[in-house]
């Protein structure tokens, strides 16, 4: 987590009239594999995310989740991007879509070998397309428990590029996790499921190079406190009012 505060309040300012900026790694991520029969597949602690169709017509699609709780209650949340590193694309520039996820899921320790596409045997814990935490805990529906609306809708083309999702509902989903804390199940990722061949794969928060992980940038109003730059400035404000109160009392004759 980085935390970086990118404007202040001034003297005359009202309270909370500054901004405060934190980028958020990803607590854990995962992709469900489709696949219906009892053997699972999933890629808990591999490097890689995927979403889309895939060349041999099976659906990907990714989880990510982010702990908010550093964001004070209380705050406004005034911008959110989410930003993913394309690491594999063998399509043209496909509509990637993000989603809020409505229910828990796991990330086990399967790794999945070579490239990463077709998964590894699921392990305790893991999410995968029938199960939210495998193998005792299912989806209310196969590929995972989501919103179908779209928080956010990037287009990915090729890789070695970094891609990002704002949008107004993006940052009102985050406030609402910030309000409401239990319902922060995180994100789905889906790609283009009209089409083979149009899955895109991402690093993960496993990834060996740490500028291409999963990063969530939440900009956002705090409530001041009686320490911080905007309640100080709003003390000083107020001191300099009371003070020409005295001035104007004393030069009216009375006692200041």
């Amino acid at each position: 987590m980085r935390l970086l505060t990118c404007a202040f309040a001034v003297a005359a300012c009202a309270p909370g009239a500054y901004a405060d900026l934190l980028v958020l790694d990803a607590a854990k991520d995962n992709t469900l594999y489709e696949e219906t029969s009892p053997f699972q597949v999933s890629n808990g602690m591999g490097e890689s995310l995927f979403a889309g169709f895939t060349m041999i017509q099976t659906k990907r699609r990714a989880l990510l989740a982010f702990d908010v709780s550093a964001i004070p209650a209380g705050s406004a949340v005034t911008s959110v991007t989410l930003t993913l590193h394309c690491t594999r694309s063998a399509s043209g520039a496909e509509p990637v879509t993000l989603h809020r996820a409505l229910a828990s899921w796991g990330e086990g320790a399967s790794v999945a070998e070579g490239e990463g596409g077709l998964g590894a045997d699921a392990a305790p814990g893991d999410a995968t397309w029938l199960f939210s935490f495998f193998p005792g805990q299912s989806w209310t529906a196969p590929g995972g428990d989501f919103d179908a609306s779209a928080l956010a809708t990037t287009f990915v083309a090729g890789s070695g590029v970094s891609y990002g999702w704002q949008s107004a509902a993006l940052a009102a989903c985050v406030q609402s996790w910030v309000d409401q804390p239990a319902t922060n199940h995180g994100f789905l990722l889906m790609g283009n499921e009209a089409a083979p061949q149009t899955a895109k794969r991402f690093a993960s928060r496993e990834h060996a190079t740490p500028e291409f992980r999963p990063s969530l940038t939440v900009e956002y109003t705090p409530i001041p406190g009686p320490g911080s730059a905007a309640g100080l400035a709003v003390g000083a404000a107020l001191a300099g009012r009371r003070r020409a109160r005295q001035i104007l009392r004393t030069r009216d004759g009375n006692a200041p």
